[in-house]
């Protein structure tokens, strides 16, 4: 059994059937992310409504690759891991197993979010019927210590394609979606809070290439250049690339 007042983030391994728990955190801090205010400061507000015992929404962070869905959720871990919030990674294949996961916390004190990066089905997956379960409850309610917070690509998680328009009818002035369309819009409804992020501007992806570069003492302009001329190779002014940069150039 994991101590809950020790362990501050765990993973899920299926094939062991256990949690992990997780030594060492990254350490990326809510300062560390720029560019991404609006998203932060709504992100934050329902985490303090959930770790206050208030009403609050599971979350859909998504949008572009590398704009910091992913590292905003473990910078709150590290802003409130001492408040009692408490992080479990899932990975999307191992949905299946949530409700088991979920049982094993719900007696817990601390405040759990469920973290599922990249989270996508296809067409004929049937994992999320499980992920649903969770969210809304089925005979039993869901646990009030528990959120899921997810990241993805996809607005409806699932794949939307013109077919699944053809169907849909407009009805005495209103809009009747096909049974494809109205199944894949069911599961992201679920999530209360919708954040959407997009790639960041060539300014705002230049000061985060300065917020990594703190100390550099050469010519600041040729940064500048060197930093856009990387980010034009990889087709991405993202933060994820910024450090990319840094990585490859301190």
């Amino acid at each position: 059994m994991i101590d809950w007042n020790q362990t501050y983030a765990a993973i899920w391994r299926r094939r062991k059937e256990c949690l992990r728990p997780v030594k060492k955190l990254d350490t990326i801090r809510l300062d560390d992310l720029l560019g991404i205010d609006r998203q932060k400061q709504c992100l934050i507000d329902n985490t303090e409504r959930f770790l206050a015992g208030k009403p609050a929404n599971n979350a859909l962070l998504w949008g572009a690759r590398g704009t910091g869905k992913s590292s905003l959720i473990k910078a709150l871990l590290n802003e409130y891991k001492d408040r009692g919030l408490r992080v479990i990674e899932v990975d999307k294949q191992d949905l299946i197993d949530l409700p088991e996961i979920v049982d094993d916390i719900r007696e817990q004190e601390q405040r759990f979010i469920v973290y599922c990066d990249d989270l996508s089905f296809e067409a004929d997956n049937g994992l999320y019927t499980a992920l649903k379960s969770v969210m809304e409850g089925s005979i039993e309610l869901p646990p009030e210590n528990v959120l899921l917070y997810a990241t993805s690509n996809r607005r409806h998680l699932m794949p939307e394609q013109m077919r699944d328009n053809l169907d849909t009818r407009l009805v005495d002035g209103e809009v009747h979606y096909s049974d494809a369309v109205e199944q894949k819009i069911s599961l992201s409804d679920r999530f209360g809070l919708w954040l959407s992020f997009y790639p960041p501007h060539t300014e705002t992806f230049l000061e985060i290439v300065d917020s990594l570069f703190t100390g550099y003492d050469g010519d600041r302009e040729q940064l500048h250049q060197e930093a856009l001329e990387f980010a034009k190779l990889r087709a991405s002014k993202s933060g994820r690339t910024a450090k990319q940069f840094y990585n490859a150039y301190s």
